[in-house]
């Protein structure tokens, strides 16, 4: 039946096409069609002819050469190298013959595209193949080049596998009359994101996190979830506790597609991999290994903010921004003809910060809500963005005045490139000094600024003023340029992870730092119970060192200081505006990712204020949305 359903979509297409396209194919890559032409004239000057098919069968289409017309690779190397203008900066051609596409890495790809696609339109012209521009970070990063290389190598692999994604999303289906979904984490806590939505024809899992400290997985023994079932799994964003337990679920067997963002794919790769990196150093056994996060990559499907996509029969998903980190995304899913509307915001924020716009509340149409209930709580609010940017700043120069060292704790992604934005944006001249695995993070940020706010696009796309640039950010990767930063008199800021005090390099700076008055240790980020960062803001004043096998207490003299206000989270008032700020004001809230007495407290206010139903589930509750 499903590929009946293809045989007659395919042949009704080259119906509607001229008679001399010469067609050699046409497939799937996911919800896209490919078409693949012999005929040279008609591929790079296909006329209107692909948008009046687009228009009337209502499916995106994508026209590709054939490879028996294109030109060989060393050609088109000096073709394009020709056509390219310098100041694009050429930095790697590769090839995927498999999609007859030449992938161009270049530094600043509007340049490299042309005004209206001009040099694009003239390199298919010149050399008959598709081509592709893709970014290349500012800052060399490992990761990025071996994601590149690693999918640029699974070519063959991706290119049967999203055919047969395509065949599945495009099998067709007899109705859908009911809607559920099932709870399987961050109900009434925080941590191990993972909510199951299911249809009479779809099985679709949005998140799969892990529950930081204790490393629970999401409930995946509940009977609704069959791992071999899955139609497909949705990641908001990167953090652990909502893509920690991905792989997992690849060594356990599933082979379906993963969607995210292309940052996020990226920062869940570099994270995935520290996660291994710490259980092993630990002494822990991790619960997966690099295969299950290699296995995601090979299945992964990215999409941009905005841009529409079947990944079902009955499901169309789109991406917007969530104001959180990068690349993170609330997630609205279409469902049947019309039947249903949910919004899944993940993490979000919705104020304009040093490196996001607002969450987006760009959706048509909006059922049920899913909303996050971190600040839930009544007393859960944040002093106003400017005014803790500028706390932030004054406590600084306070402490550089006295020639002293600031250090801050800082999670990996996010707080770590808000900071730098920050003090980007008051252009403070001291050095400083990035440690840990943050100066991976930062350079994929110079990868997508596309991902970034529009004021911080314009600056860096524009203007040439690139916050992650700046002439004063230092690299410290070894423990003796660690040494020389404390042993230096200079003043200085230190941003270094981790962002809770529980190990990393942020510890050997503390132990550094923290017998010197003039000296300041400045809390950015939230602080977990129990952990050394919030023992030290509850008044803790001893920093355990460990000296040749022996834990010695040193005392901490410098000033601690916590700035409120800077969190990637919304807060109450930001939660309940964000629900009114919706173009429809939805049916049905649902309130997870919140501790439990926060969940309730936000479930009852946004209840009294909007007049909707609302439900904070527990763990394998499930829920009929229709």
């Amino acid at each position: 039946m499903v590929e009946q359903k293809t045989v007659e979509l395919f042949e009704r297409i080259k119906q509607m096409l001229p008679s001399n396209a010469e067609i050699t194919d046409i497939r799937f890559e996911a919800c896209e069609i490919i078409i693949y032409t012999k005929n040279k004239e008609f591929f790079v000057d296909p006329g209107e002819k692909i948008k009046e098919i687009v228009n009337t069968i209502k499916k995106r289409i994508i026209l590709r050469p054939d490879p028996s017309i294109t030109k060989d690779p060393e050609t088109v190397e000096k073709i394009i190298k020709e056509i390219i203008p310098p100041e694009a900066g050429l930095k790697a051609i590769d090839f995927e013959p498999e999609f007859s596409k030449v992938i161009i890495e270049v530094e600043k790809p509007g340049v490299a595209i042309g005004k209206s696609g001009e040099i694009l339109k003239e390199i298919k012209k010149q050399t008959f193949w598709a081509p592709s521009i893709k970014r290349t970070p500012l800052i060399p990063n490992d990761i990025i080049k071996t994601l590149r290389e690693l999918i640029h190598a699974e070519s063959s692999f991706r290119k049967e596998f999203l055919d047969s994604v395509g065949r599945r999303i495009h099998s067709g289906w007899k109705g859908t009359d009911w809607v559920r979904i099932t709870a399987l984490g961050a109900c009434r806590e925080v941590g191990r994101s993972a909510i199951l939505v299911q249809t009479p024809e779809s099985n679709v899992l949005l998140d799969c996190g892990i529950k930081p400290g204790s490393n629970e997985f999401p409930l995946l023994n509940a009977p609704e979830l069959n791992i071999q079932s899955l139609d497909a799994i949705v990641i908001g964003h990167a953090h652990l506790d909502h893509v920690g337990a991905l792989p997992f679920l690849y060594e356990r067997g599933y082979t379906g597609p993963v969607y995210m963002t292309a940052p996020t794919r990226d920062i869940m790769v570099m994270l995935c991999m520290d996660y291994i990196d710490i259980m092993q150093k630990e002494g822990k056994s991790a619960p997966y290994t690099t295969k299950g996060i290699k296995e995601a990559v090979r299945h992964s499907i990215t999409l941009d903010y905005g841009e529409v996509s079947d990944i079902t029969p009955d499901m169309r998903l789109t991406f917007g921004n969530a104001g959180h980190i990068l690349g993170s995304s609330l997630i609205h899913l279409h469902i049947g003809e019309g039947l249903h509307n949910i919004l899944y915001t993940s993490d979000f924020k919705f104020d304009r910060t040093a490196l996001y716009d607002p969450a987006s509340t760009d959706f048509s149409r909006v059922e049920t809500l899913i909303t996050e209930s971190t600040y839930g709580g009544t007393e859960d609010k944040q002093p106003k963005r400017a005014e803790a940017e500028q706390m932030l700043i004054d406590t600084i120069n306070k402490i550089l005045e006295k020639k002293g060292k600031v250090l801050i704790p800082s999670f990996a992604v996010e707080r770590a490139q808000d900071i730098i934005a920050i003090l980007g944006k008051h252009n403070l001249e001291v050095p400083i000094y990035l440690d840990g695995m943050l100066w991976d993070a930062t350079a994929i940020h110079t990868a997508y600024p596309e991902f970034l706010s529009k004021e911080l696009q314009k600056a860096i796309l524009t203007q040439g003023d690139n916050p992650f640039m700046k002439p004063n950010l230092k690299r410290v990767g070894s423990v003796d340029e660690r040494n020389a930063v404390l042993e230096s008199k200079e003043p200085c800021i230190i941003l270094a992870t981790s962002g809770m005090l529980i190990g990393g390099p942020v510890m050997n700076y503390l132990a550094g730092i923290a017998e010197n008055k003039k000296n300041a240790l400045i809390f950015v980020s939230y602080q977990a119970e129990n952990t050394l960062g919030k023992k030290i803001q509850k008044g803790w004043r001893e920093v355990p060192v460990v000296e040749n096998g022996k834990t010695i207490p040193v005392p901490i003299k410098c000033e601690v200081i916590t700035i409120p206000g800077l969190s990637g989270h919304s807060d109450r008032t930001q939660l309940m505006n964000y629900v009114g700020h919706l173009r429809q004001k939805p049916q049905k809230v649902i309130c997870v990712h919140g501790e439990e007495s926060k969940c309730l407290d936000l479930a009852k206010s946004i209840h009294k204020t909007y007049k909707c139903e609302t439900i904070a589930p527990k763990a394998l509750d499930a829920i009929r949305l229709v």
